[in-house]
């Protein structure tokens, strides 16, 4: 057996026990490792998905230019199917993305643009505003737009909610993602409680967004955003693929507790993953150890990337001493 193309190796990620950090937890705890993509990580589903589905709406011809911003991931997904289509790909991000990250995109052979985190989302400087300028500047471009595409929703639809009910034999009870873009906790969650209505949700924030806020109250609240190290999880906006009716508790976490659990995920699981990993398992063990979780609970939870985009940040011991995540004696 052989693949035609690597796009072909997507999805279908294993599922692994959580053993020494869940050791006081009855119910069982599963995480569904990403890292297993081709691009390592979750964002190669909607990559691949928001590419085929504007090829069959005609948004982009042969030899064109896709233009995202991203955290990395997006923008890693999106460079594997285009160098596999022959399309061009610029994308813009933040200069709290770890140097990694960028330089994945950059061998893919993207093209790279770097903007500063803290501005206003509609500061023509933001990621955000420089990658919808250059889409209306560049002829034949794309522009995703992950945040608002129902194709980054429907991949998980698709592929990750069905994989992971079929995984656990339909046996899942709780399922625990980063909130993002908000695409992975809504399109699988949107599936799970289509299979089964009391499957409980829950969202991973990051200390610094304004998402928890907003869920619990309905106000969005600019106050609550302030810098944060964690990538890929939290947000200035409400983008239109989070759907807060599909989840029903969030878990807010600050940068040290993901960090450090992400660092333990590598040292006494062996699972070498990325920072927004280790907010998602700290929000999944502490919802279990405080709320009604037994023996006969299944909880499913998601790991979106690999450590390898981390390692000049999360696993250096220096960098972590500087944030006052470690002491700098250890």
């Amino acid at each position: 057996m052989y693949y035609n193309s690597i796009l072909e190796t997507i999805g279908n990620t294993p599922l692994v026990r959580l053993n020494e950090l869940a050791d006081d937890i009855e119910g069982t705890i599963l995480v569904k490792v990403e890292y297993f993509n081709p691009g390592q990580s979750v964002k190669d589903r909607i990559g691949l998905k928001m590419i085929e589905d504007a090829e069959e709406q005609g948004l982009i011809e042969p030899g064109g230019t896709i233009i995202e911003g991203t955290s990395g991931n997006t923008g890693m997904g999106l460079a594997l199917a285009a160098s596999i289509k022959g399309y061009n790909c610029i994308f813009t991000t933040t200069d709290k993305q770890s140097k990694s990250k960028i330089d994945l995109l950059r061998a893919l052979g993207a093209e790279v643009k770097v903007c500063p985190t803290d501005v206003e989302p509609d500061d023509p400087r933001s990621y955000y505003s420089v990658a919808k300028r250059l889409s209306e500047e560049i002829p034949n471009s794309y522009y995703p737009n992950q945040y608002d595409n129902p194709s980054n929703t429907q991949a998980h639809y698709e592929s990750t909610g069905p994989e992971i009910w079929e995984q656990t034999e339909g046996n899942v009870t709780h399922y625990v993602a980063g909130m993002g873009t908000g695409g992975t906790i809504s399109g699988t969650s949107k599936f799970l409680k289509e299979q089964n209505e009391a499957i409980k949700t829950i969202g991973v924030d990051s200390v610094g967004s304004v998402y928890k806020k907003y869920f619990e109250t309905g106000e969005f609240d600019k106050e609550e955003i302030k810098p944060y190290l964690t990538e890929g999880i939290g947000e200035d906006i409400i983008p239109s693929n989070m759907d807060f009716n599909l989840v029903d508790a969030v878990i807010q976490v600050n940068d040290k507790n993901a960090l450090l659990t992400t660092r333990d995920l590598a040292k006494k699981e062996g699972l070498f993953v990325g920072g927004s990993c280790g907010a998602a398992v700290y929000g999944a063990l502490e919802y279990a150890r405080n709320n009604d979780f037994g023996k006969d609970d299944l909880m499913v939870v998601i790991l979106p990337d690999s450590g390898t985009r981390y390692v000049s940040k999360i696993f250096n011991d220096e960098w972590m001493a500087e944030q006052g995540f470690i002491d700098s004696e250890e």
